[in-house]
């Protein structure tokens, strides 16, 4: 894999990249909390230490990125990052889970956002940042608009939870925006 950088640093958070060693219970608890993957296609599977794991290694040998999201100062982990690259078009399309429910709402989601973007689109081979989420992720909405991407396409009436169809919404900032 190419790790492409050792640590980002952002105002609240610090981003590395994920290791073996970070598949804990911590993270399991993550993955199997009905409210933090609710907006996740990855809720409809029970997530163990073998799929943790044969995650990690669909990384292995790829230019994309797989990243722990850690609190500065106490470097406590509180989630993932994801950047899928797309080198012959110059794209990356990222993805975040802030898994620890306890710094929801303070910041560090929006801060590990922006310093992946920011690093992202200050690569030479990138000209555009992609991403999605379901309209009814105001949280996720709200990340996107703040860190300055725009509204690409609409997906309409595309995936359900609890029975409510949703649309899906994909955001993008283009180098130089």
């Amino acid at each position: 894999m190419n790790t492409f950088f050792n640590t980002l640093d952002g105002a609240l958070v610090e981003l590395s990249i994920f290791t073996e060693n970070d598949i804990t219970d911590d993270y399991l608890a993550w993955l199997n909390d009905s409210s933090v993957m609710k907006f996740s296609n990855q809720r409809f599977l029970n997530h163990d230490i073998a799929s943790s794991k044969k995650y990690f290694l669909s990384f292995k040998n790829t230019d994309n990125l797989f990243i722990l999201i850690r609190t500065k100062g106490e470097r406590k982990s509180i989630g993932t990052m994801t950047a899928y690259f797309n080198f012959n078009h110059g794209v990356v399309d990222l993805g975040i889970l802030i898994g620890d429910t306890s710094v929801w709402g303070k910041g560090y989601g929006q801060d590990a956002w922006n310093t992946l973007a920011s690093w992202a689109l200050d690569l030479d081979t990138i000209r555009k940042i992609t991403a999605g989420t379901l309209s009814c992720n105001l949280g996720m909405l709200k990340v996107f608009e703040r860190s300055g991407m725009s509204l690409e396409a609409i997906k309409k009436k595309q995936e359900v939870i609890d029975s409510v169809i949703f649309d899906v919404h994909y955001f993008c900032k283009f180098k130089g925006e």
